[in-house]
């Protein structure tokens, strides 16, 4: 077992909780020290691991454990949020598929909060052009219906599938054809709402977010396929 991955995510949530009643600069910089052995090894870690079992499932999958690649930042921008507070109090790790950049591609996505947590995959919302080229993609009766298809697989184990966002049919799209729901769609990911830590502790958080990953790998191929 890892050792730095044994007490995880116990130690990491711990941290998150502190962050959340201290989230002031003054106490980070106090704290960089049990930020980086809480926080920050234990998300290169587990990003390394996983990385490695995720190849298996997409060999273009970019698994990189750095700030502002795999490892989504802490800071905050605050410019322009009536929320000053800092820091973010969530851990979020991301794993995409290389043909197009971070935001733009599918991936497969951990969210860790202090007593919670997450796991999804698809594309949370899209770009101008791949929302595009995923309408002209569902407008096929024959592509909605596969898409639908993966959809009602993954809530049959028990997932949700989100991102239906707007309540008119786009223009210059029919939606008179089976499952043109999907053109309602602004993003589309699967997603596990994880309300115990205990799925995860005692070394298990790798394998258990894999099998939630594995589960959703479906709709990943579909739009890696169908849309980068």
């Amino acid at each position: 077992m890892n050792p730095v991955l044994k007490d995880f995510p116990q130690k990491t949530a711990a941290f998150l909780s502190k962050l959340s009643k201290n989230n002031k600069r003054e106490w980070f910089e106090a704290n960089r020290g049990l930020y980086n052995s809480d926080f920050l090894e234990p998300a290169i870690e587990f990003i390394v691991e996983m990385g490695d079992k995720l190849i298996d499932l997409d060999h273009e999958i970019m698994a990189i454990p750095k700030i502002d690649k795999s490892i989504f930042r802490l800071h905050r921008d605050v410019r322009f949020s009536k929320n000053k507070q800092p820091y973010k109090t969530n851990a979020g790790l991301y794993f995409w598929n290389g043909k197009a950049k971070k935001m733009d591609s599918s991936g497969f996505y951990f969210h860790l909060e202090a007593k919670s947590f997450g796991a999804g995959v698809g594309i949370y919302v899209f770009p101008q052009n791949i929302l595009k080229k995923y309408r002209d993609v569902v407008s096929k009766p024959a592509k909605a219906k596969e898409l639908h298809s993966i959809v009602q697989s993954l809530k049959k184990k028990g997932y949700s599938v989100l991102g239906e966002n707007y309540k008119k049919f786009p223009k210059g799209y029919n939606g008179d054809f089976p499952h043109s729901e999907y053109l309602l769609y602004n993003g589309i990911h699967g997603w596990y709402d994880g309300k115990n830590h205990k799925e995860l502790e005692g070394g298990k958080a790798v394998g258990r977010v894999l099998k939630i990953f594995k589960d959703m790998q479906p709709l990943h191929k579909w739009l890696v396929k169908n849309l980068l």
